[in-house]
């Protein structure tokens, strides 16, 4: 998702938003974001430009911050909405110094904090869902036998 650009030979920069370290100039929006979106976010706009479209939005206007200070794949907007992203540098986009910039790939939407509240401390629920798995694993494997 990319704003307009006038087309002048190596004149301007290709426009980007800085994120942390990270300076986006495109975003990816994978199949099973857009899944997790029709099921835990919202059902009416649920289109990969209508996502892509919000979550530049919220790029542009400083909305997104990391949800841990030190890791950089889960992400929040409006301290609300839970999403895990990417990062790959992009091999068409360029700043004028000729460092590539980056495509966001949005892998997950996880939900709302104030609807899920397991989400408000993702590393306990994490290690919730690997023991609960773990356990029915376990349980599976003891009928088998």
């Amino acid at each position: 998702m990319k704003d307009r650009v006038t087309e002048r030979w190596s004149t301007y920069e290709t426009f980007h938003v800085q994120l942390g370290d990270k300076r986006v100039a495109d975003i990816i929006i994978t199949n099973h974001a857009r899944d997790r979106w029709t099921d835990r976010v919202e059902s009416q706009k649920t289109g990969y430009e209508d996502i892509a479209d919000f979550i530049w939005q919220c790029l542009k206007q400083g909305r997104i911050e990391p949800y841990y200070r030190k890791e950089e794949d889960v992400y929040l907007i409006d301290d609300d909405l839970v999403f895990v992203a990417e990062f790959t540098d992009s091999e068409k986009d360029f700043d004028l110094a000729g460092a590539p910039l980056h495509k966001m790939i949005v892998v997950t939407f996880l939900g709302r904090m104030s609807e899920t509240i397991e989400l408000r401390d993702l590393k306990s629920y994490y290690s919730w869902l690997r023991h609960s798995r773990r356990m029915t694993l376990i349980k599976n494997s003891r009928k088998r036998r």
